[in-house]
């Protein structure tokens, strides 16, 4: 078996969109024993906690929540764990600066809207729901890249043209 495939998922508040795409990156990631992906998240300035609908959105689809919590990036640069791809989920059309995670790896930007800011409560929860689909959508498409694709930054960016 090769090594795992560290996959960061980075955002701001590390509370929704960072948090759906490293449960979905650690469930679908690990069918292949050859090749595992292991999925990460955090943020520059990490919200404290998931929020409660993408929690609900992962149960609603079979993932286990207990152990994703909002997480500083800090924690990654003391970790003795090198990431491979590094992702940026923010979305660029609502402003959201993105942030830029040091190291060697491949950096690409894969925007989504935030559903944590939609009102009221019913519109909030199709937005998880469409961000989850567009998510695992994306994520499905890295994982079927081949070793050589996986490698490339072009390859890697060409999946944010994925719209769910």
């Amino acid at each position: 078996m090769s090594k795992p495939i560290n996959v960061l998922f980075l955002c701001t508040g590390n509370s929704a969109r960072s948090i759906l795409s490293e449960a979905l990156t650690n469930d679908l990631g690990k069918a292949n024993p050859e090749r595992r992906f292991i999925g990460w998240s955090a943020g520059s300035h990490p919200s404290g906690q998931p929020h409660p609908e993408g929690l609900a959105e992962l149960r609603k689809r079979g993932h286990h929540t207990a152990l994703y919590r909002s997480k500083s990036w800090d924690e990654f640069t003391s970790l003795d764990v090198e990431m491979d791809i590094v992702v940026t989920v923010c979305d660029n059309a609502a402003n959201e600066v993105c942030p830029v995670f040091p190291g060697e790896h491949i950096s690409v930007h894969w925007p989504a809207e935030d559903p944590a800011h939609v009102e009221p409560l019913p519109a909030r929860q199709k937005a998880f729901s469409e961000v989850y689909d567009l998510c695992r959508a994306r994520i499905e498409a890295m994982i079927a890249l081949s070793d050589k694709e996986l490698r490339d930054k072009d390859a890697l960016q060409a999946i944010s043209k994925i719209s769910g």
